[in-house]
Formats: structure tokens, sequence, C-alpha cells
């Protein structure tokens, strides 16, 4: 299933999601300038390893940058464009200043889980997927009547179809619960998927939602005319 856009229009401009985008796509493309016989020590120096980090704390800087950098154009591709189509709305309902601190919080909590329940491994994890998985926590919580309009190929032909928020992104949730269950850490590549990262930054993202979202009555005052119970 590959989401094309949603049903809710957010009032204000998204300015920190239209920021993040920019920011990986132009560390993305200055990752492209880094001579092949580099990059990989470029990503063992600033992916996040858990093996280093548990041997050093120090290293805990990885987090940050770790969430900054991606492994390929379908890496940074996919996890932008679920950022542009929820974090919108997300943005919306937060705030900016509110929003850019909880991207950046579950993105930490995403990199610490994976770190929690991969603490031998050696390889660099890499990716804002695990910080995404935040905002789609949030949107599932804020939106679960809202409807995501998705792809759905079937042999050679595209579908088109109208799913409840909840369940799209409900299904996306358990698929990787049960692929973390069932992936071993050692198959994982740093251009691979850190399913725990997933899973740590949905959950970090829908608990602390009502931390960062405005008040009900401070939304209001902003947009009256779009003001729901959420």
């Amino acid at each position: 299933m590959f989401p094309i856009r949603d049903t809710v229009q957010s009032r204000g401009t998204p300015l920190v999601t239209w920021g993040l985008i920019i920011l990986n796509g132009f560390i993305f493309l200055n990752e492209l300038d880094i001579p092949e016989d580099q990059i990989n020590l470029f990503i063992h120096a600033f992916g996040m390893i858990p093996a280093r980090l548990k041997e050093d704390p120090s290293a805990w800087w990885t987090l940050i940058t770790s969430m900054f950098l991606h492994g390929g154009w379908a890496h940074i591709i996919g996890n932008m464009w679920t950022l542009y189509i929820f974090g919108d709305d997300v943005e919306d309902r937060m705030g900016s200043i509110s929003y850019l601190a909880f991207y950046l919080v579950c993105g930490l909590a995403a990199g610490t889980t994976h770190f929690l329940t991969n603490q031998s491994s050696l390889v660099p994890t890499i990716g804002a997927s695990g910080a995404v998985a935040g905002v789609l926590g949030a949107y599932f919580v804020l939106f679960p009547t809202a409807r995501v309009i998705t792809l759905i190929p079937i042999l050679i032909f595209p579908v088109f179809v109208e799913i409840p928020a909840v369940f799209y992104l409900g299904v996306w949730f358990f698929s990787q619960l049960i692929s973390g269950t069932l992936a071993p850490a050692s198959a994982e590549q740093y251009e691979g998927v850190a399913w725990w990262a997933h899973v740590g930054g949905f959950l970090t993202g829908a608990a602390l939602l009502p931390a960062f979202k405005k008040s009900r009555r401070a939304y209001r005052k902003f947009y009256p005319d779009e003001y729901r119970p959420w």
C-alpha cells in the first residue's frame, strides 16, 4: 500500500515539515558527492551503532545525526513523502516549535528503542523513519476517521482506494511489530529496516501527543470555523 494523500486539510503553513524535507534532501544530495570508497566510513562515523553506543555512551549524538542520513533514493523518498502527507496536519495541531521538538524527541526515542533491542549490533542505523513513525503515531490518535488515498497495485494495474487512517496506520504499525519480532538483528544492513525503531517511534508519538498538541481552546482561537473535538 502506497499513500497518495490524506483527506485532512491543514490551515497553517507547515514550515517545519517543509524545512525537515528540504534539510534531509540537502544532506542526502551531499552524501551522493562523497566518494564511494569513503561513504561507508562516513555512515559508520555518523550512523548510530548500538555496540559502539553501549561501549561509549558519549556517542549519544549519533542518535541525532543518524536521523538525517539516508541509504538511497528509495529510502529518502519513502520517508519524506510520508512526512509530507502526514506531517503538515500534525504540525498544524501542535504549532511549529512544539512540532519540531516532538519530531526530534520521537527520533531519539526510536533510536533508543533500536539500541535497547540490538545492543550487540555493529551495523550502523540511519534514516528519519523513526521520527516519521512518531508523526504517524500522533496522526493515528488525532485523525482516526480521516481517509488515506492509497495506491494498491493489482498485477500491473494501479487501484486507488480510500482507507480509514486508523486502519491504514494500524496495519502499518502491526506490520512493523511483526517484522521486528521475526527479523534477526544480524540480518540488518545500514540501508535495511530498523523495525523496532519504527515501533518505538510510533508508540512514543501516540503517548506524547497530549504534551505537545495545542489545547482545544487555543486551536479554536486560531481556527474557529475548523474546530472539531480531538
